[in-house]
């Protein structure tokens, strides 16, 4: 039977390991940083009274994605359930009600910082806001953020916070403004997204617009009903191309915000098609398919959409944006 080899790769960080009859830790880098990943390997495996985990390490940045890249492998090959929780600044590593290990940074962590005020802490897992009350976004973004340890809520937690005004005139802006305005009155980690269709025989609008671009008292059906009234004497699907674009911020107090973007690219449809998704959905031709995202699964949406992708740019960056906010905890 062939052997299973696992590999982790991103801008930073580059792993490969596989299950063998020792354990065993190599390194691609100076001698610090190999006695640094020495530690919690050789730690994890002793406190989980394991033997045979093998892996290499090309680069590394970010403690985060290697103790998941470890556990990653152990849950497959032994049918285990373990999972990776941030916590203060330290890493927790649970199963079920569990807490099998932990590791904390080489400075160590204080007791208040850790446990907060009270004697006996009552909840462990640090949380991520995502700034919006849409449900559907927010499902999204946990499936992502669970991954890396977190727990993720919206702003229906928080009903006494203003509504942020989005009158920036780019999608950065407004993302900016959402993130920095709540992480600053919550002192939470706060990730906002702005989003829109550019079509680009309008000049790229209706852009930051595109929520409000049939007016005041715009809803998905006006709007769709006015870019087709736009484009009206446009007839070649070649010249109604398009763009998805989404621009993501990740912002806590006193750390320099994360931004990552990414555009969807296809055409916009002469009729609505399909009844799933929301917005322009009905409109959006994917590109070269034929289908419009509306015709779409859940899970194909997800999968290929701007959100989609600059989730995927966002796992490439934010271990190690998480580490520098963590020192500033």
């Amino acid at each position: 039977m062939t052997e299973k080899i696992y590999e982790y790769k991103d801008t930073n960080d580059w792993y490969v390991g596989k299950w063998g009859e020792c354990s065993g830790l190599t390194y691609f880098g100076d001698e610090t940083r190999y006695k640094a990943l020495q530690t919690p390997f050789h730690q994890l495996l002793g406190q989980l009274s394991l033997e045979g985990l093998q892996v290499h390490v090309v680069k590394f940045s970010a403690m985060t994605s290697f103790l998941h890249f470890l556990v990653q492998i152990i849950n497959e090959e032994l049918g285990r359930s373990l999972s990776v929780l941030q916590h203060k600044g330290a890493i927790l590593l649970v199963e079920g009600q569990q807490l099998m290990a932990i590791h904390l940074p080489q400075e160590g962590l204080g007791m208040d910082a850790f446990f907060g005020q009270a004697d006996v802490p009552t909840a462990v897992g640090d949380t991520i806001l995502i700034a919006t009350r849409n449900e559907g976004k927010t499902a999204e973004f946990r499936q992502f953020f669970e991954k890396l340890g977190y727990k993720v809520e919206n702003l229906h937690a928080y009903p006494d916070l203003p509504d942020v005004a989005e009158t920036g005139t780019t999608f950065e802006e407004n993302a900016r403004l959402k993130a920095e305005t709540i992480a600053n009155l919550t002192g939470k980690m706060v990730l906002a997204d702005d989003s829109g269709l550019k079509v680009d025989k309008l000049g790229g609008m209706p852009g930051v617009w595109s929520a409000r671009f049939s007016g005041p008292d715009a809803t998905d059906s006006r709007n769709n009903a006015k870019l087709l009234h736009e484009l009206a004497m446009v007839f070649d699907v070649k010249d109604r191309s398009a763009q998805f674009h989404c621009t993501l911020v990740i912002a806590a107090p006193n750390v320099k915000s994360l931004v990552v973007e990414a555009d969807w690219e296809g055409y916009i449809a002469t009729i609505p098609q399909g009844e799933n998704g929301f917005g322009y959905d009905p409109l959006f031709l994917v590109g070269e398919t034929g289908r419009t995202a509306a015709q779409l699964t859940l899970e194909e949406k997800n999968r290929l959409s701007h959100r989609a992708q600059a989730l995927k740019k966002l796992v490439e960056v934010f271990p190690v944006w998480q580490e520098q906010h963590n020192k500033h905890f």
